[in-house]
């Protein structure tokens, strides 16, 4: 379960220590958490769809998920401040790295036509988002118990400074980026 987080103590920080000349062990990058977002704007017709989404996002990370809500009304939308337009869930310690190691070695395999994630995505400040098409992909999701296919945001939270010190973390910890 946490093998991840060992391998992470044993060899990728010492090795993320070296290549970028730390003098401090606490300056090097970690993983801080992982957010998975969830939209499901067709809430606001159908409240059965948030519960269907809070039971699929459940069965992938193994935490309870929270239901994110409107803030404001827009008309041209026909939202209403307060309607339920998605879910997320945050991951740290061990649940995060058991995700992470389910999604890189299990998950995007299954994916059709897979060439890597691309290493385009980092914000500038050593943080990573990619998103997924379809839930079908994790194992935990039985192909008939879903009422429609849905997508996820997924974000990486790291310490780093820069991407590339955030980019290498994660390719260490498995990441497979495009090349």
């Amino acid at each position: 379960m946490a093998r991840l987080k060992d391998l992470y103590v044993s060899d990728i920080a010492p090795a993320l220590m070296k290549k970028f000349g730390y003098k401090n062990v606490m300056q090097i990058p970690k993983l801080d958490k992982v957010v998975i977002n969830v939209g499901c704007g067709e809430a606001k017709e159908n409240s059965k769809v948030v519960d269907a989404v809070v039971t699929d996002l459940s069965a992938i990370t193994g935490q309870k998920p929270i239901v994110c809500k409107a803030k404001k009304s827009v008309a041209n939308f026909k939202l209403r401040e307060g309607m339920p337009i998605g879910v997320k869930v945050t991951l740290r310690s061990d649940k995060m790295y058991e995700f992470i190691d389910r999604l890189f070695n299990v998950a995007f395999p299954r994916v059709r036509d897979f060439k890597g994630i691309s290493p385009n995505s980092f914000d500038g400040r050593g943080n990573y988002s990619t998103g997924i098409k379809e839930q079908l992909i994790f194992p935990e999701i039985e192909f008939d118990k879903i009422d429609k296919v849905r997508g996820m945001d997924i974000n990486f939270i790291t310490t780093a400074k820069t991407d590339e010190e955030a980019k290498e973390l994660l390719s260490m910890l498995g990441a497979p980026f495009a090349k």
